[in-house]
């Protein structure tokens, strides 16, 4: 299946993770709504935004707009997708790659924090996705990838040995739930030609998101990993109908090196 044509709209995608995955569908001939908040690039250690993310596209010969997109905002996030709608007609592959941090503990975590984690990691995946349904259905088909990590998997049960500090206190939970959503969204899809799929880095990827809080506001690194394998990854499984590929938990790593991408 030739992603000439298609539609997608690529949720987090002004730097890091979801920038790469945008850059690839297009290359792959998709036109690409590049999608999240950032629109002037005011932290040097956050560099890139939906505009310059936009503008690599088009000079590699893609076809991209930006899209302003606040994960927590529910009324943001039926704009963004109507505006991919009413510039190419349809919508056909939605990637949810938003994210945001939470860094501590149950001691220190404040109330406002588990509300952030929650509107932008869980509930805004679920909108998105309601916000694009009809309009994947409308087009006869359409696939959403949603991003996970090898945080959701389970550290079973204990007694343990003394455990690291925590990096993120909800992303694991959070993406264990993205993962179970995915699959029970993917079965009651399927009949309407929708697959959901999970895809997640084989490993950390020095994504300026994920150096953040390790990265000096002063003097910040500028050197960031790309992440290719997981933008190789989504175009493959966007050529994949939803009768052979649905509700899978996917890894980079593996769809690159079983399939020869």
């Amino acid at each position: 299946m030739s992603l000439d044509g298609q539609v997608a709209l690529v949720a987090g995608a002004s730097r890091g993770i979801g920038a790469d995955i945008a850059k690839h569908l297009a290359k792959a001939g998709a036109k690409v709504g590049v999608a999240a908040r950032t629109e002037e690039a005011t932290d040097p250690r956050l560099p890139g935004t939906i505009h310059s993310v936009v503008q690599e596209i088009r000079d590699a010969g893609g076809t991209a707009i930006p899209v302003v997109l606040n994960m927590r905002d529910p009324e943001s996030i039926e704009a963004a997708v109507q505006t991919v709608v009413n510039e190419w007609g349809r919508l056909d592959i939605l990637v949810n790659n938003a994210a945001i941090f939470v860094p501590g503990d149950l001691y220190a975590v404040q109330p406002r924090h588990i509300n952030l984690a929650w509107e932008v990691n869980v509930r805004g995946y679920i909108l998105t996705m309601k916000a694009a349904v009809p309009h994947m259905k409308a087009a006869g088909g359409g696939r959403i990838i949603n991003l996970s990590s090898r945080g959701a998997i389970f550290p079973g049960p204990g007694p343990y040995e003394e455990a690291p500090p925590p990096v993120d206190i909800f992303y694991g939970p959070e993406k264990s739930f993205i993962e179970h959503f995915s699959q029970s969204q993917g079965r009651l899809l399927q009949k309407d030609g929708i697959s959901v799929n999970v895809l997640a880095p084989q490993g950390g990827v020095k994504t300026p998101g994920l150096m953040f809080f390790q990265n000096d506001p002063q003097n910040p690194i500028q050197e960031f990993e790309t992440a290719d394998n997981m933008g190789k990854a989504a175009v493959w499984i966007c050529e994949q109908p939803p009768t052979t590929l649905n509700g899978s938990i996917l890894y980079d790593g593996d769809v690159v090196a079983e399939h020869g991408l």
